[in-house]
């Protein structure tokens, strides 16, 4: 019988990120970064079931319809995003286990400068990095430091919602993409008709999305946004180049004259204190990087990163530095023993004190069977001939 429940609490003690399950396959968890398998294999009909209870009836039609769908549920008592897809051996599930509440910055691990990102009234934050980076965890951290210190009207437009927040001094509205609103482009037109001072957008995946979003940021609105890249540079490049030549010129000096600033981010394994944490990429829009966004020469954005540490810019190096001297790192909290489903207790339990093997005497023989062995050092080798044809002449 599948059992997601056993399967995502033996991944949570494990300290997994994600869970991969495949029909015929093991079940696989992320744990700091490498993939190990849980032990367990599922059926392409356990999947399935298991699909339609999670997804429910409408969802699991939006799945056959379309090959995947994406929820956000709660299994086992952890929060998490899962995403149902189809592959040739059928159904398959990848589950991202979510933070139980969310963190400010110095509970991520994030460097205490990223707090002017938010100080503007005004402008675009871009978070950008590789799948799997954490950018979510940096947007979610983003938008509680100004939970905790603003009185601030916030809309999240999130496909699916990953954190829940709770009102501090600032109100959150949070609508789920398709269903609060049937797309990203759709939300953020209701938005900007909604009074916010800040909007955060999930991911900008379309030019459309793109076109609105700068918008919104020249109209007099914070917003927040996410996206793919592997650099600071490389995510204003794929912003700009996804929009037809004749008008980036346009969009280029657009997103110069609004841009807050950029971070990319990498996840580091640190193996000294057996910690995940975030390594930082951090462009300010200074007047040297803004004459290169507008120029579209976003290779030279790297120059601009390396000389721009007095003005708060942190380059990947830089911050390295910043890791290798820090000393207050934030651990997740850690399960208690009766919370604890180890994958395999004889590999995963600490070794305890040794349990010194009880000796079991030699079962007793007649009299005539026993041979005795002198136990005098000056024992010759004449003694040890006789000793060795006595116990030849018992064998025959």
């Amino acid at each position: 019988m599948l059992n997601l429940q056993d399967w995502i609490g033996k991944a949570r003690t494990l300290g997994a990120s994600d869970v991969h399950v495949e029909a015929g396959t093991p079940v696989v968890a992320r744990v700091r970064g490498e993939l190990q398998p849980l032990e367990a294999v599922a059926s392409g009909e356990q999947l399935v079931q298991a699909s339609q209870d999670l997804l429910g009836a409408d969802g699991w039609a939006q799945f056959r319809n379309r090959g995947s769908a994406d929820v956000t549920v709660v299994i086992a008592g952890v929060r998490c995003r899962a995403s149902f897809y189809r592959t040739v051996r059928g159904v398959a599930i990848a589950i991202r286990l979510l933070a139980p509440s969310v963190k400010d910055l110095h509970a991520c691990n994030l460097h205490p400068d990223l707090r002017r990102l938010i100080g503007p009234t005004t402008g675009l934050v871009i978070v950008s990095g590789p799948t799997g980076s954490g950018k979510s965890t940096t947007l979610a951290a983003l938008i509680e430091e100004i939970n905790s210190v603003r009185a601030r009207h916030i809309v999240t437009l999130e496909s699916p919602l990953e954190y829940l927040f709770t009102n501090r001094r600032s109100y959150i509205r949070q609508r789920e993409i398709p269903t609060h609103a049937p797309s990203f482009e759709q939300g953020i037109v209701d938005a900007l008709r909604e009074n916010p001072d800040v909007l955060v957008i999930g991911e900008m995946r379309t030019p459309e999305v793109m076109r609105l979003t700068l918008d919104a940021a020249e109209t007099g609105h914070l917003v927040l946004a996410t996206m793919h890249s592997a650099s600071c540079a490389e995510a204003l490049s794929r912003l700009c180049m996804s929009f037809p030549s004749d008008i980036q010129p346009v969009i280029r000096a657009q997103l110069a004259d609004c841009l807050v600033g950029v971070i990319c981010q990498r996840l580091d394994f640190l193996s000294a204190q057996r910690l995940r944490v975030p390594r930082c990429e951090v462009l300010l829009p200074s007047s040297g990087a803004k004459g290169v966004i507008r120029s579209g020469q976003f290779s030279q954005l790297a120059n601009a990163l390396q000389a721009g540490g007095e003005e708060g810019m942190w380059s990947f190096d830089r911050y390295q530095r910043w890791i290798e001297q820090y000393t207050d790192w934030v651990r997740p909290p850690t399960l208690t023993s009766s919370e604890a489903v180890p994958v395999n207790r004889a590999a995963t339990a600490p070794l305890g004190p040794r349990v010194p093997l009880r000796k079991t005497p030699p079962p007793s023989l007649p009299a005539d069977d026993v041979i005795e062995i002198p136990a005098d050092e000056s024992v010759d080798l004449a003694d040890l001939a006789a000793l060795a044809k006595q116990i030849e002449e018992r064998k025959s």
